[in-house]
């Protein structure tokens, strides 16, 4: 469990867990114990985050890299082979290409502490019944809120081989009090109720703890899934890469709490080193502190994120607004730079939007963006489509193309949903 207490015994926490992973990357030939030598300091050197920024970044590209030039796993693993128990790996959505991600007994059980920490902060409790009405393919994410649920003593219901219709009917039969999911998926298991007849508002569920994407942080989007649910929405932010790192507290909705006596956080600059100040939007940098077996050292995560001025009353760092979007994430159309993030937040302010995805056209010289969206079925798709153009014109000073589509026709998602698509020029030269 996290273990609260003032600022100060917090980061003499974080200095001892850093100190010994330093001493444990000591003569290892790993990935992290490669980043530490380039520090130039010794461990007996090394006086914990002090001298935290003599380690080079890390970031996602190189180590995809590693695992080209050393597959599987690259070499971020610190243990010989056969001390690993888990094997998860990342949809490969932000960069074509998963990683994969191995973890020993000890830094497994170190991941779902991770989890049980968040269920206290959540104010989840062992009489909850958790439903996860997902297979469980290589994502890490719900893998360890399943084990941490059952290990902290709620009711785990899978529903796993399922259709949605079928999960739907379960978690009701089943009273479920908690649902995990996307958010994607909350909003379609929500549509689907729609159609069967089903008020999910009457059920015994009460909280909704979505992951995976950053709609959790939005609030168009929370709000839909509240209202159609008649739940409380937890945001939960985690990486397969990282861990799970922080969670929606129960008594401030809309922000996410560092574990930070688990992870050192930065916020710096995006794309720089300089720190930012409170209350500015910078760029997340983690290091983890307790996945001895593959741990990483100032990971970029390239989320952004706005540190809060004031701090909680466990003392851990509060992000206000959740995940605001992601550095490389901007699409740059005919001079404008946007956020998906931003338009999903205009866009999920119309109930009448079932679905919608965002097309990129990078054929030409210069970019076109057009978004089609799903009317739901009693609507006016042309006339909702002007609503929305008009909606983003007024909010964001920019005038795109919004197209509707017939109801049904756009993909629905069980895991992270692929809103943006990029229309490449295939041509030959």
């Amino acid at each position: 469990m996290s273990e609260p207490g003032n600022r100060n015994s917090i980061i003499e926490r974080q200095n001892q867990r850093l100190c010994r992973l330093v001493q444990h990357l000591s003569g290892r030939d790993s990935f992290s114990g490669r980043k530490f030598r380039a520090s130039g300091l010794s461990p007996h050197q090394f006086r914990g985050i002090a001298d935290l920024p003599t380690i080079p970044f890390t970031c996602k590209a190189e180590l995809i890299a590693d695992q080209q030039h050393h597959p599987i796993y690259g070499s971020v693993l610190t243990e010989c082979g056969d001390a690993y128990c888990r094997m998860h790996q990342t949809s490969g959505t932000t960069t074509g290409r998963p990683l994969r991600w191995a973890d020993t007994p000890a830094s497994w059980d170190w991941l779902l502490s991770c989890w049980q920490a968040g269920f206290t902060i959540m104010g989840l409790a062992a009489s909850d019944r958790a439903y996860f009405p997902f297979s469980f393919g290589p994502f890490l994410g719900f893998w360890t809120a399943f084990e941490a649920a059952a290990r902290t003593g709620l009711l785990c219901l899978p529903g796993g081989g399922l259709s949605s219709t079928a999960r739907l009917r379960g978690l009701l039969e089943f009273q479920a009090t908690v649902v995990f999911a996307t958010p994607t998926y909350a909003l379609h298991l929500a549509e689907l109720a729609q159609a069967e007849g089903i008020d999910l508002t009457t059920s015994a569920v009460r909280a909704i703890v979505v992951a995976g994407e950053p709609g959790g942080s939005l609030p168009g989007t929370r709000e839909r899934i509240a209202a159609y649910w008649g739940a409380r929405v937890f945001d939960h932010y985690g990486m397969t890469e990282i861990g799970p790192v922080a969670f929606e507290p129960a008594d401030d909705p809309g922000t996410l709490v560092v574990l930070e006596d688990k992870y050192i956080a930065e916020v710096l600059e995006p794309g720089g080193t300089a720190p930012v100040a409170a209350g500015t939007v910078g760029e997340l940098v983690l290091t983890n502190l307790g996945r001895l077996g593959s741990p990483l050292l100032r990971y970029r995560t390239g989320d952004l994120v706005r540190p809060a001025r004031d701090r909680t009353t466990n003392g851990f760092l509060r992000l206000e607004g959740g995940i605001l979007g992601r550095t490389d994430d901007m699409i740059h159309v005919r001079g404008n730079n946007l956020y998906p993030t931003a338009i999903e937040a205009v866009v999920r302010r119309f109930p009448e939007v079932a679905e919608f995805r965002l097309i990129v056209d990078q054929r030409e010289a210069l970019m076109d963006l057009t978004i089609e969206i799903e009317p739901t079925l009693e609507q006016d798709g042309p006339r909702l489509a002007e609503a929305v153009a008009r909606a983003i014109r007024d909010e964001m000073l920019f005038r795109v193309v919004v197209r509707s589509v017939p109801p049904g026709s756009l993909p629905r998602f069980e895991l992270k949903a692929r809103r943006v698509v990029r229309v490449q020029d295939t041509r030959p030269e």
